[in-house]
Parts: C-alpha cells; structure tokens; sequence
C-alpha cells in the first residue's frame, strides 16, 4: 500500500533522513523506533504530507504523495506528538470540528461521532471541556481528530509519550483497534510498548534505516537470542525435559508455592519462527502447563542498542 523509495530530507545544510527505502502492506501496524534525532518525526511529516522530500519518492496505492494533491492527502490522518487542540472546547465539539475542517458534511460528522470516540474511549469524556483533561485523554482527542475523517492511512508520532502504565495498557487497545480499519504507522523510542502493538518494526539511527523486521528478527541480527522469564506447573523432571527438547537454556530454577516453577530462559538466535511459540509448544506438548511468559526487562533495549551500535562502526 505504501512505498518509500530513496526518501531524504534536508534542513538548509543538515540531514535529517537520507536513502530511506520500505514498503508497508494494507492494514499493517508498523513501527518507527529510534533514539530522539534519529529522523522518525521527519518521516512521519513527509509521509503525512506536511513535509515536500528532498529526494525520493512516496507512492500510497501507486499515487506519489507530492503531486497527488490535498484532496489525496486527506486520506491520511497524522497526530504529532503534541497534539493541537483547542482546550476551551469540549471534546465532542472539537472533534467534530476537526470532521467539518477535513471537509465532511455536519451529516457525516454525526454519524462518525459516537464511533469515533468509543475507538478512541472517550466517550465518557465527550462533554469535559479539552483543558481539563489529563494528558493521557489528551492524546486521545488528538487521535481521535485524526481518523474523524475515516482515513485509510494512520500515522501517530509518540503516541505513548508521557502516558502513565495505566494509560499505555489503554492506548495499546486504542491503537490495535484502529488497525482492523486502516494501515497504522507509530513512532516511538520505547522498545518494549511499540512491540506490543506493532507486526513489524523500522529502526533508525542518524537519519538511516539500521534495521527492519519483527522482534524475533531484530534479536537474531543484533547477534544473539533473547531472554524470557517462564512460570510453569509441572514435575522437575518433565519441565526439564521440555527445555531440552525446546533447544534452550534455562537458569536460576526456583520452586514457588502450589507446585510453580520459575526460571530464565535463553532462547537462541537459530530457533526458526517465534522461539517464544515453540518454548510454550514444547513446554505443551511435555505436559507442563505455563502461567507466565514475560520478556526479561531491558532485552528489547539490549536488542536496540545493539543495532545501532553496529550501525556507527
């Protein structure tokens, strides 16, 4: 649906994204990781129009962006990462505002409306004037002025940033839900909340592409397997066994009460598909039953880091 070609953009005399080159399908969640700096908020302008490339092309369903015109761009819809609103309106108005900006009929905006703001869950919040609101709704109205319109394309620039662990469990569904209806396309320097919602991820480092693929690929070109934390019932012997036939290494075995067992797991690079997947089918197929799966804390930095440091030699 989407095809970047050689994509660069300059200010004056600094670069801030150059040679950049992908494709995204229809409905596909992807996501832009990189440090601040490393060009993801350029490309989301370029990509939502409001930045000309320098060089380069960007073709959505074979129409290039920059010639295409306005009335082909307002089949996207772009929250930056301070979203503009107007704090003395309610929320409800000032969506539907936005609706009558992009061109919609007052007929059409009603009809949207309740939609809208149930995806985007603030419908409790419809009639609280703007200004009152947490940052977290905030973010939401912003998001909720950009599919309005019922756009094609979704493109949100940090849409997690500042949010607390309450509301980023909150928005993850928000963002899942507008991927049943659009291709979505998020920016973010937080590893670990942008895999849990996105199938595939874009790194950036210094204004390039270091990187590109789903998790499990990112760990195994960073040079390495990741490690998980696994809560399983079974006997000894039998969880054992399941971690030899899965082909991976576990560590600090600790029994828990009512019959639970902890331990680290290290799965390799070389397992094929998702090792997270085959660890649980093998742990199955044993007999063992898995309470818990969860990534150890930091590997998906570790993973980042990484790339990018390769990147720089």
């Amino acid at each position: 649906m989407i095809t970047v070609e050689g994509l660069s953009h300059w200010y004056g005399d600094r670069r801030a994204v150059e040679g950049l080159s992908f494709t995204i399908q229809q409905n596909e969640c992807v996501g832009l990781l990189g440090l601040n700096g490393a060009g993801k908020s350029t490309t989301m302008k370029v990509l939502a129009g409001l930045l000309v490339p320098t060089g380069g092309t960007v073709t959505i369903d074979g129409a290039d962006l920059v010639s295409a015109g306005a009335q082909f761009r307002s089949r996207i819809g772009y929250l930056p990462e301070d979203p503009p609103l107007y704090k003395e309106m309610t929320v409800r108005e000032f969506i539907g505002y936005c609706g009558q900006l992009k061109g919609m009929s007052a007929s059409a905006v009603n009809a949207r409306l309740d939609g809208v703001l149930a995806t985007a869950q603030l419908t409790a919040r419809q009639h609280q004037v703007i200004g009152e609101l947490s940052h977290g709704y905030r973010k939401r109205c912003g998001i909720a002025q950009a599919i309005i319109h019922k756009p094609s394309v979704v493109i949100l620039d940090e849409p997690i940033s500042g949010l607390d662990p309450k509301q980023i469990v909150e928005m993850r569904q928000v963002i899942r839900d507008l991927a049943k209806d659009a291709t979505v396309i998020i920016s973010s320097h937080i590893l670990s909340e942008i895999s849990e919602t996105c199938d595939r991820l874009i790194v950036l480092n210094g204004g390039r592409i270091v990187a590109a693929g789903t998790e499990a690929e990112l760990a195994a070109r960073a040079g390495g397997g990741s490690r998980v934390t696994v809560l399983v019932r079974g006997a000894p012997d039998a969880i054992a066994k399941a971690f030899a036939a899965a082909g991976v290494v576990a560590s600090d075995l600790r029994d828990e009460s009512a019959g639970l067992t902890r331990a680290h797991v290290t799965l390799p690079a070389s397992m094929h598909g998702d090792a997270r997947e085959a660890l649980v089918t093998a742990l199955v197929q044993a007999g063992v039953g898995v309470r818990r799966l969860v990534e150890d804390e930091g590997e998906l930095e570790q993973i980042f880091l990484g790339l990018t440091k390769e990147s720089a030699q």
